[in-house]
């Protein structure tokens, strides 16, 4: 049986501290699910679709790794896709309180699925991706805190919305 683990966020946009986590969980699992959350009531900069791309970009070298989009129940998208772990990452003491309570009602819905919990490298521990959206709208550098398609695509939405509003 293979040991396949969902990493399920936003990744709006995806961050080189996501990117860390996948790449260390590769170490441990047979194969990641990257579960994109679509919540249409909540205002993303990029669409479900756009968010996807650009997480296969850039693992598209590394066919464990798989990409898809999910909404409602993280219990009920796991079970359809046979997975009993999820991971999350931790940055702060701030995140485990919100993280321990979304992984005991996981567990309380599912006694099968596990939460395991990584720590991006401390390179990336202040890193988040509001932040990261806010530094590149104010005109900061966000080259080392993103992947090089990310990036480019943060460009593309400046430029879009700076071009609707002149």
């Amino acid at each position: 049986m293979k040991n396949i683990a969902i990493y399920p966020g936003s990744f709006d946009p995806i961050t080189n501290g996501h990117v860390d986590i996948i790449e260390r969980a590769l170490k441990i699992f047979d194969g990641l699910l990257v579960a994109v959350l679509e919540n249409p009531s909540k205002d993303r900069l990029f669409t479900a679709e756009e968010r996807m791309s650009m997480i296969r970009d850039i693992f598209s070298s590394k066919p464990e790794v798989k990409v898809q989009s999910f909404h409602g129940l993280l219990v009920d998208f796991a079970k359809k896709n046979k997975a009993r772990i999820v991971i999350r990452g931790l940055r702060a003491v701030s995140d485990f309180e919100y993280e321990f309570q979304m992984a005991l009602m996981n567990h309380k819905l599912n006694p099968n699925l596990e939460t395991f919990f990584m720590m991006p490298s401390i390179r990336y521990t202040f890193l988040s991706s509001n932040m990261v959206k806010e530094v590149h709208r104010l005109g900061g550098c966000v080259r080392d805190l993103v992947p090089s398609v990310v990036e480019r695509k943060l460009d593309e939405k400046n430029r879009q919305e700076r071009g609707s509003f002149s």
